[in-house]
């Protein structure tokens, strides 16, 4: 039955919405006896009868929804991982978590507006006037900096990092395997810079750039522009593409490091099952989603947010490079 209300199940129980009411928030001090309790626990669930959430943060004060807006980023290990820290903390305090998966330009205060969340957590900086908007209906902002342009930016630091390696590995002429994914233009374009201004500084010719969808065909097309230009070193946006620059290399019939050494970012758990595993940058994922949900249960108790970890970017040194 659609649209089931309280009232629907009060008549079908034989007792008033006020007992519905007291049975289905298990109010304290209520003489119902357990039998009419049953009666209307059962003909709730029967009758498919699910409360609002919007009024039961009316009645209480306080709402158990934590709302947490996703950029549109494509969703892989290192978004799962933020996301898994985050259910995990707030579950804990019997909090739930409803991810929204930014999509076009429908305004975010048609969401929150509806669902009425306690808290709601960007990974991206909100926009000024719906920050405003939600704090004025009450709603707790926490806006964490993950990709705050505000901040120290770890994305060339990990370019750098990438170049540093495979230059102490011997190659001389290097390749960059950008991403065809135009959500992360922005995160592989810094990237990017990171690894041009290290070629620069070690006197290299400047980066070979080529999108490389996560395909092995496409790999195996990369690697051959690479390999007719002199390359003999890859840096990749992400270990996904750094896979299928490996699968481009076997397919060319090319040995991983000795013809042509890669280096990915993420440290993802397949890298180290690669072949040969993936030499790779990690972001410290675990740290920085750690650094999230303490942000968010210090709002949640009214405290000052902590201060961010300490560290960036670090090298995970594997076979490919």
């Amino acid at each position: 039955m659609a649209g089931v209300t309280s009232a629907d199940v009060a008549r079908e129980s034989g007792v008033s919405r006020t007992t519905v009411s007291y049975v289905l928030n298990d109010t304290e001090g209520t003489s119902i006896s357990e039998a009419t309790r049953r009666r209307v626990l059962e003909t709730a669930a029967r009758l498919g009868y699910a409360p609002s959430a919007a009024a039961r943060a009316l009645r209480s004060g306080r709402s158990d929804l934590v709302l947490c807006v996703l950029p549109d980023w494509p969703v892989g290990p290192v978004v799962e991982t933020i996301l898994d820290h985050l259910a995990d903390a707030l579950g804990e305090r019997n909090l739930s978590v409803l991810v929204h998966h930014v999509r076009g330009e429908r305004p975010l205060s048609h969401l929150w507006r509806a669902v009425t969340p306690r808290t709601v957590v960007g990974l991206t900086p909100f926009d000024p006037d719906e920050a405003r908007g939600m704090r004025q209906a009450g709603i707790q902002v926490v806006s964490t900096g993950v990709d705050d342009p505000a901040a120290q930016d770890p994305q060339p630091r990990i370019g750098r990092i990438q170049v540093d390696r495979l230059v102490a590995g011997g190659p001389r002429r290097i390749g960059y395997a950008t991403t065809d994914d135009r959500r992360v233009a922005d995160f592989a374009d810094r990237r990017l810079a990171g690894v041009r201004a290290a070629c620069a500084e070690y006197g290299l010719a400047a980066p070979l750039v080529i999108p490389v969808p996560v395909d092995a065909g496409a790999g195996a097309t990369a690697v051959a522009a690479w390999r007719a230009a002199g390359v003999d070193g890859v840096a990749a946006y992400n270990d996904e593409v750094a896979f299928a620059v490996l699968a481009g290399a076997r397919i060319a019939g090319l040995a991983v490091p000795r013809d042509l050494a890669v280096i990915g970012v993420d440290d993802v758990p397949l890298a180290a099952l690669a072949s040969p595993p993936l030499t790779t940058v990690t972001q410290a994922i675990e740290r920085e989603a750690s650094y999230l949900a303490a942000c968010v249960l210090a709002a949640l108790d009214g405290e000052d947010a902590p201060a961010p970890p300490h560290g960036g970017p670090v090298l995970v040194e594997r076979d490919s490079a």
